[in-house]
């Protein structure tokens, strides 16, 4: 580009329009709707959605490490094949299946802290629960007792 193609180009953006400032957001009413909470569309997660990604986290978890000791075994058994025979390859390829070990590894711990977050996740919301019901019937036994004094 020219500099005075540039300087065409700032002359014209100048006179277009104003210095402003835009700020992103979401329209006024998207959904030609209320424009109420539930129409903007709130992130929920169902435990049947948190149930799926950590069965697919655990069943990888299982699966990965079954499949991954095959190709680990069959790396190494033909590095071996390949050193003895002379072949340079044979040390690079012992030098990936060690690396393979490391990534696997790494994967498998993934997989098992988003499955055990997601009991976790489970177990602590259950027991949030519970206290919530307790706590909430509790009040609703005492307000009971108020009423029944305010009333003699």
């Amino acid at each position: 580009m020219a500099w005075d193609e540039w300087e065409q180009l700032k002359a014209k953006a100048a006179s277009g329009q104003s210095t402003h400032m835009q700020l992103n957001q979401m329209p006024a009413d998207p959904s030609g709707g209320t424009g109420t909470k539930d129409a903007w569309g709130d992130l929920r997660a169902s435990q049947k959605d948190l149930s799926a990604i950590g069965k697919a986290a655990h069943d990888l978890f299982q699966d990965f490490e079954r499949y991954s000791d095959h190709a680990r075994v069959a790396s190494l058994a033909a590095a071996s094949g390949l050193a003895s025979e002379g072949f340079a390859l044979g040390g690079a390829l012992s030098h990936v299946a060690e690396r393979w070990v490391d990534q696997v590894q790494s994967l498998l711990d993934a997989c098992a802290h988003i499955s055990n977050h997601l009991r976790f996740t489970k177990n602590q919301h259950a027991a949030d629960e519970t206290y919530i019901s307790t706590t909430l019937s509790s009040i609703s036994t005492l307000d009971a007792g108020f009423d029944e004094r305010k009333g003699s």
